[in-house]
């Protein structure tokens, strides 16, 4: 009987120490899956005074966002989620970063208006976009902001 007894204490542990090993190794496997466009980069421009309903207007990045600036001034947002700007939530659906691409990990996302500060100063800076919905990031970089009710602004952004 204590022979048999001290063979299950011996299996007991031996499939502990497997079971944990496995899990172990699951865990470190597990990797974020997100897509990064790298491609070339295009330019989109939203001249001021522009209609912000009318499709040229808008930058219809994927199905879901479509960014684009009013014509009294204030920040950018998604037309394709909202019809106005929010400054504490626009664009919806994106989170924003100062940053490149090749940083994604160290990044901190928020949105717009928290990461970038007053949009007017977004001009020449590096930023990483977040498409929440699909999961994927690109960079951008703002490369005009009008001011004083006009709603034009620029930007590269690169592409899938």
């Amino acid at each position: 009987m204590k022979k048999i007894k001290k063979i299950l204490i011996f299996s007991f542990l031996i499939l502990s120490v497997i079971s944990c090993s496995e899990d172990e190794e699951n865990t470190n496997t597990i990797e974020p899956s997100y897509t990064v466009w790298n491609g070339s980069k295009i330019t989109f421009e939203k001249a001021n005074g522009a209609n912000p309903s009318d499709a040229t207007s808008q930058d219809r990045i994927t199905d879901l966002v479509w960014i684009t600036r009013g014509n009294a001034g204030g920040q950018i947002y998604n037309i394709a989620k909202e019809t106005s700007a929010d400054k504490n939530k626009s664009p919806i659906g994106t989170q924003w970063a100062i940053g490149t691409i090749q940083q994604i990990d160290q990044l901190s996302f928020d949105d717009f208006r928290s990461a970038v500060g007053q949009p007017k100063e977004v001009v020449g800076k590096n930023l990483v976009l977040h498409l929440v919905d699909d999961n994927t990031y690109l960079s951008i970089k703002f490369t005009s902001w009008s001011s004083g009710n006009k709603g034009g602004f620029s930007y590269e952004r690169s592409t899938p």
